[in-house]
Formats: structure tokens, C-alpha cells, sequence
């Protein structure tokens, strides 16, 4: 067990799955035992979805959002019977990925976080008719710049994620960003790939209907700290935790705050995301360069790690 390690943990959120995921992780019993209790918990054969496809059926929002957190879920149980218990100081999850982080924490329980998690894909994409939304990345601009871009648009036409420095995502009706380009004039601006405009005021009625989950669900103080995305503080009650994550549907992922705030605050030697893919450690590369990165995807990286 190596105790000295002060990391972070950090869990992706939707747009890291990928068929096959989770796949050579099989001749682990523990692994096992959780894509089946997935399975149960939906009702559907969602291991089969995550390994063999077909891929537009793991891309559907209500399946890739239960198929990243199981995937996250054991990697990071993985992790933590190969190192004897190594906990982080904190851990940040985007978007998604902050129910992985609250599992991972104790504060939710797995088979509960699997279905409401579907649930929560199914409302968000149930909340804007297809064709109707979009989300696009604004690069090498300050917040205030975006926003003031934002303000000359009709419509629905908000900040979404604030990713790393220079890196903004923006999310509302389709229609709202005819002029983008040019409220926003020799920026890079690229069209997001996704099935609904996530993290506006658009998604109000997925954000009603998780709130009467969420009244329901057992929470628990969590093991360790989680950034929640929509305040960019730690959150530990069970109260606090409910509320973050019912705001958290159409509020503004803060992510570069988060991190910031967990750096400035613990004396960490390394970050740690749990999950397929380097999404977050590619922003932490963005966000702070000096910090060890380590993507822990695989039984080798299990392995490897010291």
C-alpha cells in the first residue's frame, strides 16, 4: 500500500464510453459481480451493450450514463483492493462522473446510482426534441468574453462546462447559435457530437423529474470529499450532496474551479481518473502541467501504479 500518495480521484462523464469497454476486466470476480448487479438493476443486459454493441445503442444517453459509471465504478474498486484501501483526499467527477465519485465515496450505493443514473439519461434526452438543442466548444476565450458573446443571441444560449482555461463549452436551442461565429468573430468554435444541449435552463424538466428521485434516495456522508460540479466546493452532507446534483442538471459544470480549488487546498502529488479514456487528464494537463496524471483504465495500469 503505498500511504504517502495524496492524490485526487476523477471520474468522466459522458462521451468517454467505447465498445469493448470494461471487457478485459472479466477475469475479475469482483468485476463480475458488478456488471451483473448493473444488469439486474436495469433490467437489461448492459454488459452485453458495453462489450459487443451495437455502438449507437451504448451512445443513447440513458445507456452510455449507467455503462461510464460501472466502468468507473470498477476500475476504481479495482484499485482500491489492489492498494489495500488507497483512498484520494477528494475526488471531482464531470458532470456523470460526480455519481461515480459518490459512489466511489460511499455516499451512494451502486445498484441505486446505476438505475437513477439511467433514469437522469433518459430524462435529459426526453427533455428537448431531437434537432432542437446543441452544444459547441468556444476555444482560447476568457468566460466574461463568452458570455458577453452569448448575451447578443435570442434564445436559449448559455455556458455549460467550463472545462480548462480556454476551453468553453456552450449549450441552448440550435437556432441561438445561427450567429455564433459571429458575436464570437476569429474564434475556434466546434460543433459537439451530442444528443441534447446538456447544463442549460432547456433541461428544467429533466431537472424536475430527478428531484423527486433524489428526494428518495438513500445518501451518506461521503468516505472522502466530492467537488460538486455546480458550486465548485466540496459537498459532504447528505443534503448538500442532493441538492448539487438536482442543480447540477441545468447548471454550469465549473470544472476548472473544482480542480483549482482541490489543488489550492490539498498538497496533491498526482491526479487519478478512473474510467475509459483521458478526457480529465488531458484538461489537467490544461489546468495545472506540474501535477503527476495517471489514467487508471486497465488491469496494467492497476498493476503498474506505485
Amino acid at each position: 500500500m503505498n500511504e504517502g500518495v495524496r492524490y485526487i480521484g476523477l471520474f468522466p462523464g459522458q462521451g468517454s464510453q467505447k465498445l469493448g469497454m470494461g471487457k478485459e476486466l472479466l477475469h475479475s470476480e469482483l468485476a463480475r459481480d458488478l456488471f451483473s448487479r448493473a444488469d439486474s438493476a436495469l433490467g437489461l443486459p448492459l454488459s452485453t451493450i458495453c462489450f459487443e454493441g451495437p455502438e449507437e445503442r451504448l451512445t443513447a444517453t440513458e445507456i452510455a450514463q449507467p455503462a461510464i459509471l460501472t466502468v468507473s465504478s470498477i476500475l476504481f474498486a479495482m484499485f482500491m483492493q489492489k492498494q489495500g484501501g488507497l483512498l484520494p483526499v477528494a475526488a471531482a467527477g464531470h458532470s456523470l462522473g460526480e455519481y461515480s465519485a459518490l459512489v466511489a465515496a460511499g455516499a451512494i450505493e451502486f445498484d441505486d446510482a446505476v438505475l437513477l443514473v439511467h433514469k437522469r439519461g433518459r430524462y435529459m434526452q426526453e427533455a428537448v426534441a431531437a434537432g432542437e438543442g446543441a452544444m459547441y466548444a468556444v476555444l482560447g476565450k476568457e468566460i466574461g468574453e463568452v458570455e458577453e458573446a452569448l448575451a447578443k443571441l435570442a434564445g436559449v444560449a448559455e455556458i455549460a462546462n467550463v472545462n480548462a482555461p480556454g476551453q468553453i463549452v456552450v449549450s441552448g436551442q440550435k437556432s441561438s447559435f445561427n450567429n455564433l461565429k459571429e458575436v464570437l468573430p476569429g474564434t475556434r468554435i466546434i460543433e459537439l457530437q451530442v444528443s441534447a444541449p446538456f447544463h442549460c435552463s432547456l433541461m428544467k424538466p429533466a431537472q424536475d423529474s430527478l428531484e423527486k428521485d433524489l428526494a428518495a434516495l438513500s445518501i451518506k456522508p461521503p468516505k472522502f470529499p466530492i467537488y460538486a460540479n455546480y458550486s465548485a466546493k466540496e459537498v459532504s452532507s447528505p443534503e448538500d450532496i442532493r441538492r448539487s446534483l438536482a442543480l447540477q442538471v441545468c447548471g454550469r459544470v465549473r470544472w476548472t474551479e473544482s480542480i483549482q480549488a482541490a489543488l489550492s487546498k490539498y498538497a496533491l502529488e498526482r491526479v487519478l481518473e478512473f474510467g475509459h479514456g483521458n478526457v480529465l487528464t488531458g484538461l489537467m494537463k490544461r489546468i495545472d502541467p506540474k501535477i503527476g496524471r495517471i489514467n487508471i483504465d486497465s488491469q496494467q495500469s492497476i498493476d503498474s501504479f506505485s
